[in-house]
């Protein structure tokens, strides 16, 4: 029953900046890590950044400087703001949590969000 809905993506140019949100729903007690990965054309999904329960973050090192990841407790909400963005980001961006309910606790995905990034 948990979901995970994202929004905020799309078509931006170079130098531009996105923020992304993922709001969790559904039979929530409790989260714990949070995280954005991102999957571009023919690669592999990858960690963007991760925030813990505890508020310490890592970011890939690629982003380092332009990406911020945080989240807002009450809202079962993580964000990331992407700011500077460049051709490189171009992905399918899925966000992560790790979710307590009455029936236990997983880590669930988003079904993803295109950012586009043009040069």
């Amino acid at each position: 029953q948990v979901q995970l809905e994202e929004s905020g993506g799309g078509l931006v140019q170079a130098g531009g900046n996105l923020r992304l949100s993922c709001a969790a729903s559904g039979g929530i007690l409790g989260t714990g890590a949070m995280g954005w990965y991102r999957q571009g054309s023919g690669s592999q999904r990858e960690l963007v950044a991760l925030i813990l329960g505890g508020g310490g973050t890592n970011y890939q090192d690629s982003v380092k400087g332009r990406f911020t990841i945080s989240r807002d407790n009450a809202k079962n909400t993580v964000y990331l703001q992407m700011n500077s963005l460049k051709p490189e980001d171009t992905a399918v961006y899925y966000c992560n949590m790790y979710i307590a309910t009455e029936s236990g606790r997983l880590y669930y995905w988003g079904q993803g969000i295109q950012v586009t990034v043009s040069s």
